[in-house]
């Protein structure tokens, strides 16, 4: 029992989740900030000098990371790669209307798919030397094999898409009184349309893989040439700082199309994940 006349216990509040969801993230980040660790030992302890040379430490590579971004060489580079795959990206998406119309038209699909099938499995990779022969080095050539690696995974889900309507939706509509077009519209494309945004998804990884290895090999300008060219001049740190804005490039894009398409589609569970 409390004394008299003593002041009744005042019970604090709850300290705020903030600091909870900060640690959790923060242990996310465990594991890459122990194999960066062991990165700078191995690199400073345990190679020579000469073999450093093709390893640099990861403080080498935040170092010329920095001097590239400070240069703007490395921003002038990113931007050549990104208006190639955008552009290529463009052209793909007449993946989307084929796409329709080979999942919805029998005769279309039968007619297609054998081409499809045939050219589908050819990596865009392998395209590389055509390429060069048809529209020599430069962006033509780049956007043709991004083109290649966008195009096949926007037609296959594509297609995927519209083969899974449910019919009882395009029952409901003919029922009203819809005509084709406006089913193909209003029904079948926009229930294709997460299965779409999916392929666009797996395109542009894709698409993004193969820029990278069609600069290498074909460009002036782009992160892939940027690797090669310091490849040449046996600057691994540069290679890696190209390879980390490949990966982080990559990652950023994957992320804005999920987060579009949570709040373009909200309907569709796919999107939510």
């Amino acid at each position: 029992m409390s004394a008299p006349g003593a002041r009744p216990a005042v019970s604090l509040p709850a300290p705020h989740g903030w600091g909870r969801v900060l640690r959790a993230r923060l242990t996310r980040f465990a594991l890459p900030a122990l194999l960066l660790l062991v990165w700078q030992g191995i690199s400073l302890f345990v190679l020579d000098e000469t073999t450093r040379a093709l390893l640099p430490p990861p403080t080498a590579v935040a170092v010329a990371g920095w001097e590239l971004l400070a240069s703007g060489e490395l921003l002038r580079h990113l931007f050549d790669s990104l208006r190639r795959e955008a552009v290529a990206l463009v052209w793909a998406l007449t993946a989307v209307p084929l796409g329709v119309a080979m999942g919805w038209w029998k005769r279309v699909n039968d007619q297609l798919d054998p081409l499809v099938e045939i050219l589908r499995p050819i990596p865009p990779l392998a395209w590389i030397p055509l390429s060069i022969l048809w529209f020599g080095v430069g962006d033509i050539q780049n956007q043709f094999i991004i083109f290649l690696g966008i195009f096949f995974p926007i037609l296959l889900n594509t297609i995927t898409g519209v083969q899974g309507v449910e019919p009882n939706l395009v029952r409901a509509a003919r029922c009203l009184g819809a005509n084709e077009a406006a089913i193909l519209r209003r029904v079948v494309l926009r229930a294709a349309l997460p299965q779409i945004v999916t392929g666009v998804r797996i395109g542009l990884g894709v698409g993004w893989m193969a820029l990278v290895a069609a600069e290498l090999v074909g460009a002036n300008s782009g992160l892939g040439f940027m690797i090669n060219d310091a490849r040449t001049l046996l600057r691994t740190d540069i290679v890696i700082v190209g390879m980390i804005a490949i990966g982080l490039v990559g990652l950023t894009i994957d992320l804005a199309i999920r987060e579009l398409s949570r709040r373009a589609l909200p309907w569709s569970r796919s999107m939510q994940h």
